[in-house]
């Protein structure tokens, strides 16, 4: 019940009824009097659900739209970062920001700022009654109002950087279990499970201690200031209790009892500042890691003013072009002109450069020197979205997504009839297994395709570049998961498709590029060969070299 009613009643009932309630009444009649506490009871209750309603839907409300769109900017943010940044940052820990710590800030906009608002509400109310009670009592019940400041500000200090190791450890759980979910093939294979338990255990443990950490300062906290909060309540009864058996008019028994439940209503949720500071804490560390994501632009960014891409034809300029991985450097001065409607084939030994070369086309990395252009425009004037539209890539990283057949065929585009993407399914020699699928197009290919083999993934990836119709291709191993026969269906229909567009065919497997229009050789980010097929195996060569380790002729 509300302090200042139930102070009302005491009054009431011990004949010091308060002066306005008889003014209200006119007389000092007990039904009358007791009619107008029962009116006053219906209206405060009244407001307190008046205000709790909208207490529930302003501030969860609130705390849900909050909830939504940080965690759409963040993700919008991840979007537009380089793929370095991918390649630096474990996913697990990718996934906390976007997940524990966006949810930690909901919890706290929905619980603990609104207990911050309702308790500054209460100090300056229950402020205001006590002090037009009687200011000596209210200065006596506040005395420990400094020391629960102080100690709070002092507990502050040494609880936030204890939660600012909870995230972190958290961030590092979550990277090791999505590490092991997702290679949990190759953990059984090497019968690694015990290996992994205790690696897992560890990273446990550590977020466990760091836990435990910060609830040893947090329980110490509060049995604390609950103690200074009962000697200042004791004294508060004491004193009150002295003047009224005393005879004395500064305070009659219905103000001890209000003064009471006032000091219990401002003081007591004090206990509850070690929780809010605990909460306050945590939401800080991760707005910390939110905000720092956000805050930090990629390294790869559009031009203030690009230059709007008007029918591509496909001609493709590297000039005196380097690249570096940290200090290992991959391209190294390497330049080449590609013309437009050309398929160039592009061999070289693992690590020489070749999947790099095509990264640095797309730019999902830049350059540390010379230049890329497109028909003549350089690849830094143009818009990152109108440079990728141009370029389809089946990679040899192959990823698909949750969903149907059909749906991971049309990824990325929009109005595409089932026609087109049958069409593309046949030119990459996928029409049959789909057809013998229980749903055909619309089967479901599961997480990252594992229900699909290597060489379906593969073929898959192929009709997805087909159907997107960019005119310049590149096939990235595309068919090194594919048997000899898929490879020559595929390879077929990839010249018939390729015609008029510009192809870059990068290929370990020899016979795939053996019909290019030019085959370039790389070794240590240089083109060291150049020329068709039948030139290059006639000179003795790294080429040359290749091609008779592949069919058999093994040079000594």
């Amino acid at each position: 019940m509300p302090p200042l009613l139930v102070a009302w009643v005491i009054d009431t009932v011990s004949g010091k009824t308060p002066l306005w309630m008889t003014q209200i009444s006119g007389s000092n009649d007990p039904w009358q009097l007791a009619l107008i506490l029962s009116i006053l009871a219906v209206i405060i209750f009244a407001l307190e659900s008046v205000f709790q309603w909208a207490y529930q839907y302003g501030f969860l409300s609130l705390a849900q739209d909050v909830q939504h769109q940080l965690r759409l900017d963040t993700y919008a943010q991840l979007q537009n970062r380089e793929t370095s940044f991918f390649e630096n940052h474990r996913l697990g820990n990718t996934l906390a920001i976007l997940n524990d710590d966006v949810n930690q800030l909901e919890r706290f906009i929905n619980t603990i700022f609104n207990e911050l608002i309702q308790m500054g509400v209460l100090v300056l109310f229950a402020g205001y009654v006590m002090f037009s009670t009687s200011v000596i009592l209210a200065l006596f019940a506040l005395i420990p109002v400094p020391i629960i400041i102080a100690a709070s500000l002092f507990y502050q200090s040494k609880i936030s950087p204890r939660y600012q190791h909870v995230r972190e450890a958290v961030g590092s759980l979550n990277s090791r279990l999505e590490n092991n979910i997702a290679g949990i093939s190759v953990i059984k294979s090497f019968t690694a499970e015990g290996f992994e338990y205790e690696r897992v255990e560890d990273e446990s443990k550590s977020y466990l201690n760091a836990n435990l950490s910060a609830i040893r300062l947090s329980a110490v906290y509060v049995p604390l200031i609950r103690m200074s909060i009962a000697f200042g309540f004791a004294g508060v009864l004491l004193m009150g209790a002295y003047w009224i058996l005393n005879g004395s008019n500064l305070l009659s028994v219905g103000q001890l009892v209000l003064f009471s439940m006032m000091i219990q209503r401002l003081l007591w949720p004090l206990t509850r500042l070690g929780t809010v500071l605990d909460e306050y804490e945590r939401a800080r560390a991760s707005a910390k890691r939110i905000f720092h994501l956000l805050d930090t632009p990629s390294q790869i960014q559009d031009p203030e003013c690009p230059v709007h891409l008007n029918g591509v034809q496909g001609g493709i300029n590297f000039e005196n072009i380097s690249f570096s991985y940290g200090k290992a450097q991959v391209l190294n001065e390497l330049s080449v002109s590609i013309q437009a409607g050309q398929t160039v084939g592009i061999a070289g030994t693992t690590g020489s450069g070749k999947s790099t070369l095509v990264k640095c086309l797309m730019r999902l990395y830049d350059l540390n020197r010379g230049s890329i252009q497109i028909d003549g425009i350089n690849i830094k004037q143009m818009r990152l979205k109108d440079l990728r539209r141009n370029i389809a890539l089946v990679s040899q990283d192959i990823y698909l997504f949750h969903g149907t057949i059909s749906e991971n065929i049309a990824y990325g585009l929009d109005h595409v009839n089932a026609s087109d993407i049958e069409n593309a399914a046949q030119l990459a020699a996928l029409h049959d297994f789909i057809m013998s699928c229980p749903k055909g197009y619309q089967s479901i290919v599961g997480e990252k395709g594992i229900k699909l083999s290597g060489g379906q993934r593969q073929r898959l990836s192929i009709a997805r570049a087909i159907l997107k119709s960019s005119p310049i291709m590149i096939f990235d191993e595309a068919t090194s998961s594919v048997d000899t026969e898929t490879e020559r269906a595929i390879q077929q229909n990839i010249n018939r498709l390729t015609a008029g567009k510009t192809a870059l065919v990068i290929a370990h497997r020899l016979s795939t590029i053996r019909h290019a229009d030019r085959i370039i050789v790389l070794d240590q980010g240089k083109i060291i060969e150049d020329g068709t097929h039948d030139a290059l195996i006639a000179n003795p060569g790294v080429y040359a070299d290749l091609w008779n380790i592949q069919i058999g002729n093994v040079v000594k």
